[in-house]
């Protein structure tokens, strides 16, 4: 269940954000706690070991445009774009950064079926695993999953595809 789908839940961050847009600091303190949890779970699976800097540079570029939100009712939804954006950014960065180390993935019997999962996340490059957790993850169509990563719609598609087809192919390596 999305931190967002409690109406309560939105409407309180949208009173938050409104309250923080016109200067109200205990407002954005409470806003930036309500929203760490829900960023870092859309930052973790994209940035990977990165995700805590990427979620920490979500926040940033969330507090530095705040005045720029038009609609506090649709927080979320802004919020999960920089999310994304900063997370994919922050993970081609660490790519270039440092070389991947890919190990061998067990057998399906393992008992560490997470860590195989990660292991294998980890082998795709950012936009690859950021369709993956948009659509697969956070359950978002193809339309909103295009729209957040801003490319057109038969991009995200094509690339969700590809993204599946490498995922499966590392998975049975």
């Amino acid at each position: 269940m999305s931190i967002e789908s409690g109406t309560g839940a939105a409407d309180r961050a949208a009173a938050l954000a409104r309250a923080a847009r016109d200067g109200d600091t205990l407002a954005l303190h409470e806003l930036l706690d309500r929203l760490t949890p829900y960023v870092a779970r859309i930052c973790g699976p994209i940035a990977l070991a990165d995700g805590p800097d990427a979620t920490q540079e979500t926040l940033l570029v969330v507090f530095r445009s705040l005045r720029s939100l038009k609609d506090p009712q649709a927080v979320y939804g802004w919020v999960r774009a920089i999310a994304v954006r900063e997370a994919v950014r922050i993970a081609q960065r660490a790519a270039r950064d440092r070389p991947a180390e890919l190990a061998e993935v067990p057998e399906r019997g393992d008992p560490q079926l997470a860590a195989d999962i990660d292991d294998v996340l980890a082998r795709l490059s950012p936009a690859h695993r950021a369709v993956l957790v948009l659509r697969d993850v956070e359950g978002l169509d193809e339309e909103t999953v295009a729209a957040l990563l801003g490319v057109p719609t038969g991009t995200a598609k094509s690339r969700l595809h590809r993204a599946r087809l490498s995922f499966r192919k590392a998975w049975s390596a």
